[in-house]
């Protein structure tokens, strides 16, 4: 019964850890362009160039960590569980 639960919590773990990714990602980018907008140069704003690759991935973490915590929960589902 203790290794399903620490299975289990492992797998929540990694879901906290990818939500925190995503919304961290999304308000990075978001506080970085909010500041672009009051310069005077508005280029990088307007084309996004050059790209700033942070944001992207702590998504793209999030998004990893999320679908390894998913699958870490069904592996407890049809293993542990039942």
């Amino acid at each position: 019964m203790g290794e399903n639960v620490i299975i289990l919590g492992l797998g929540l773990l990694f879901m906290i850890i990818g939500v925190i990714l995503l919304f961290s990602g999304h308000g990075e980018e978001r506080w970085y362009y909010d500041r672009l907008s009051r310069k005077r140069d508005l280029r990088e704003f307007v084309t996004h160039d050059p790209e700033r690759p942070e944001p992207g991935s702590l998504r793209t973490g999030g998004w990893i960590a999320l679908a390894v915590g998913l699958v870490i929960i069904g592996v407890w589902v049809f293993f542990g569980a039942g």
